[in-house]
C-alpha cells in the first residue's frame, strides 16, 4: 500500500529544501518520546517536528486506517457518509483514507490538541479532495468531549495519548457523536489491544453493533499472552527510508482496530476472521480463526479442492468466506 499520489506530492513539496539529517534526528527523537510513553504534546513542538512525524509515521497510520475503512466499506456496502469527524487527526492521514474509501464525504472536521499538526494537515490538503481542502480544523483536547456529530467518526492512534482513567469518557463521547459508524485504530501491541477491548465492551453495552474484526458480541476468546492485532505492508519512499535509517523499501505496520455501527446501518453477515498468518504446507493450510463460537484452529486440505481454492486466497485479517 502507498499514499495517495496527491498526499505523497504534498509531503514531497514540504520536504523541498529541508535538511534530511535534521529530519532524521527529529524522527528519532519523536520515536523515542512515543516509545517512552510520551504524547504528541511532548513530541511535536513545532512545524519541523510535525513534518518529521508526517514523513516517518503518516504512511503507516494511513495504511492501517485505510485497511480498516476498506473492511468497514465491505461490511456496510450501503453506508455512504457525508460528514467525518477525525478525532485526534494529527496531520490528517486518516481523513485522506476516509475520502478514498467514501467519495460521498462532503464535510470533514479535524480535532487535535496540536497546532503544528493542524497547520500541516491544512497544508497537505491544499491539493487534496474538496472535503479536505475545506476541512474545519479545531484545536482541542479529546477529554473535553462535546464533539460535533458526524456519520463517520474516527479516532486513529489517539486513545494511547489519553490517560486510562479518561478513556471511557472519551469513548462515550465519541459514540454519542457517531451517527453511523465509529472506527478506532490503535497500535498493534498488547496495550493497544487492551484499549480496543475496553472500548469494545463499552460500545456493546451502549447498544453498538460490532462490524469488525469480531464475528460476535461475546467475550474475546483470546487469553494472554495472545492478543488480537493485524498487519499491513506499506511502501517506503527514499526519504522515508532515510528518515528511519532503514534499508528495505517497505515496512509492516501492526495495528488493532474496532468498527462499531449504529443499529440502523445495514451490514453483511459476519464470518470467521483469520487471526494470524495462515500456515501452508503440502497437505493443506492451517488457520487460526475467531468464530461465532470462539477460537478455532481449522485445517483445509488440498483434497477439498473447493475449500482449498478459497483458502489459498486468504491472509491474516481476512474474513474467511470458507464453505
Amino acid at each position: 500500500m502507498d499514499l495517495p499520489a496527491a498526499l505523497r506530492a504534498a509531503i514531497d513539496r514540504e520536504l523541498e529544501g529541508r535538511p534530511r539529517k535534521d529530519l532524521a534526528q527529529r524522527t528519532a527523537a519523536t520515536t523515542a518520546t512515543y516509545r517512552a510513553g510520551g504524547t504528541s504534546a511532548a513530541a511535536i513542538r513545532g512545524a519541523d517536528d510535525a513534518l518529521a512525524y508526517a514523513l516517518a509515521r503518516l504512511p503507516a497510520t494511513y495504511a492501517a486506517t485505510a485497511t480498516v475503512f476498506a473492511e468497514a466499506a465491505r461490511m456496510a456496502p450501503d453506508f455512504a457518509p457525508t460528514a467525518l469527524l477525525d478525532a485526534g487527526a494529527g496531520p490528517g492521514g486518516g481523513s485522506w483514507a476516509a475520502c478514498d474509501a467514501w467519495p460521498s464525504l462532503r464535510t470533514v472536521t479535524w480535532l487535535d490538541a496540536s497546532a503544528p499538526f493542524l497547520v500541516l494537515a491544512e497544508r497537505l490538503a491544499a491539493d487534496g479532495p474538496t472535503a479536505l481542502r475545506d476541512a474545519d480544523a479545531r484545536r482541542g483536547d479529546l477529554t473535553a468531549g462535546g464533539f460535533p456529530t458526524a456519520d463517520l467518526v474516527l479516532a486513529s492512534y489517539a486513545l494511547a495519548e489519553i490517560a486510562p482513567a479518561a478513556q471511557p469518557r472519551v469513548i462515550e463521547a465519541l459514540w454519542q457523536a457517531t451517527g453511523g459508524v465509529l472506527a478506532l485504530v490503535e497500535p498493534g501491541t498488547p496495550a493497544g489491544y487492551a484499549r480496543i477491548l475496553a472500548a469494545r465492551d463499552a460500545l456493546i453495552a451502549a447498544g453498538a453493533t460490532i462490524l469488525a474484526p469480531c464475528p460476535h458480541h461475546a467475550a474475546c476468546p483470546l487469553t494472554a499472552p495472545d492478543w488480537c492485532h493485524f498487519s499491513v505492508r506499506l511502501a517506503r519512499s527514499r526519504d522515508h527510508r532515510l528518515a528511519k535509517g532503514a534499508d528495505v523499501p517497505f515496512e509492516d505496520e501492526k495495528f488493532a482496530y474496532l468498527i462499531a455501527a449504529r443499529p440502523h446501518v445495514a451490514s453483511r453477515p459476519r464470518t470467521p476472521r483469520v487471526l494470524a498468518r495462515p500456515k501452508a504446507g503440502k497437505p493443506g493450510i492451517e488457520f487460526k480463526l475467531c468464530t461465532e463460537t470462539g477460537l478455532e484452529h481449522r485445517f483445509v486440505g488440498k483434497r477439498d479442492k473447493a475449500a482449498h481454492a478459497v483458502a489459498r486466497r486468504l491472509d491474516w485479517g481476512d474474513a474467511t468466506g470458507l464453505p
